[in-house]
């Protein structure tokens, strides 16, 4: 007898919220958080959590406070006194005098480099976001208005959109405008108002007028000026398999929300999910590749952690992906298989068949958090036909082979 799908997604966000709950956030809580000097840091080492780099960048800081808002949601303990830790080191020491907030800084809160970068700006308004969720502090809301009315009077791109950073830089790319969708839905679902709904329906029209192929089911990454065409230096425009999943999530996402209502939303986010599966997942590791070119050809081989989170949000939410959901959670779960639990591995080499050892960033763990987020609220019911969420014999494989390797 098949095991029942419903059964087997709940043993899987039971499996992931214990991992994230029970186990990271603590372990990140302790190690991770400059309790001294404020802010959080930004890797662990794999061999003795003591951290890596010597500096702060806002991203982090961003990611972390919106990853322990959701385990202060969950009852994690300390978890909301890093959140007021964060915003404190945020708003206190990252402020760029002229609006915004500079990207990054030196252990001690001193900044290194004063640029408004959008991306940046995006994860804070994404931040303020889930901590007023959490605190229902006006001062947030107020913050995070005040944060759009910058980007939005002095980031404008004449051609649409949003210029990458300021001081300017080339070439435009979709990702910070993604990433300011998200944090656009987020202000809309946890903080409303018509400054947030305008922002996220104009991004979803933007997406579709510039950034992607609708028929194709393609998302583009970098773009002419203008926004008119993708770059194509070699005749071929790049795209990201895990940019693909986080688009198709994206565009339900902000059909729940009310914010589209594009009859085709539905195709689009399948088609963009298809060719990821179709063309980044390599079939003998059953991971999704870096970057492949448009016509399908792989680019980028390399692999890293997060596009497994993307794809597992895409397949809990598009129905004709469902069917994957089970190789995105394995493949997120060999990630997580670590000797020290709370850990990740970062990145895979396809060429040696095993993990690299490198620090572990932080920032990946929003990621896996707003997967383990979805996991949650994931429908429990008939439909996922082929779900099985034990693993294919290829992850028993890979387990066996990675975990001889050093980290």
């Amino acid at each position: 007898m098949s095991p029942d799908p419903s059964t087997e997604l709940k043993a899987a966000s039971r499996q992931a919220t214990a991992w994230l709950y029970e186990t990271a956030l603590p372990l990140w809580l302790e190690h991770g958080v400059d309790r001294r000097r404020g802010g959080f840091y930004e890797a662990l080492s794999h061999h003795d959590l003591s951290p890596v780099h010597d500096y702060k960048r806002l991203r982090v800081l961003s990611r972390q406070i919106y990853v322990f808002s959701q385990g202060a949601q969950r009852g994690v303990s300390d978890a909301g006194a890093a959140v007021e830790h964060g915003l404190d080191f945020l708003l206190n020491r990252a402020r760029h005098p002229d609006g915004g907030f500079i990207s990054r800084l030196d252990l001690d809160g001193e900044g290194l480099d004063q640029t408004r970068d959008l991306y940046d700006l995006a994860f804070v308004l994404f931040a303020l976001a889930h901590a007023y969720r959490l605190t229902r502090d006006g001062r947030l809301k107020a913050e995070a208005l005040a944060l759009l009315d910058f980007i939005q009077t002095s980031m404008r791109h004449p051609a649409g959109g949003y210029v990458e950073a300021l001081p300017p830089r080339a070439p435009r790319r979709q990702n910070p405008h993604m990433h300011l969708l998200e944090a656009a839905l987020a202000c809309v679902e946890h903080m409303p108002d018509p400054a947030f709904s305008a922002l996220a329906a104009e991004l979803v029209g933007l997406c579709r007028r510039r950034f992607m192929d609708g028929s194709r089911g393609l998302l583009f990454e970098y773009f002419q000026d203008d926004l008119t065409a993708p770059l194509r230096p070699n005749g071929r425009a790049v795209v990201e398999p895990g940019h693909q999943m986080e688009w198709a999530w994206l565009l339900r996402e902000a059909q729940r929300l009310g914010m589209d209502t594009s009859a085709g939303a539905d195709g689009e986010a399948e088609r963009l999910g298809r060719f990821a599966l179709a063309h980044g997942l390599d079939p003998a590791s059953g991971l999704l590749r870096g970057e492949v070119f448009e016509d399908g050809a792989i680019a980028v081989a390399g692999v890293r952690l997060w596009p497994h989170g993307e794809w597992l949000k895409a397949a809990l939410r598009v129905p004709a992906l469902a069917p994957s959901w089970p190789g995105a959670w394995a493949a997120l779960s060999l990630f997580l298989n670590t000797p020290t639990p709370g850990l990740w591995f970062e990145q895979w080499d396809p060429g040696a068949g095993g993990f690299l050892d490198t620090p572990v960033p932080a920032s990946s763990l929003y990621h896996i958090a707003t997967a383990v987020a979805e996991l949650e609220r994931a429908p429990y019911e008939e439909g996922r036909e082929g779900a099985e969420s034990r693993l294919p014999p290829r992850f028993k494989s890979l387990r066996r082979r990675s975990s001889s390797r050093p980290c």
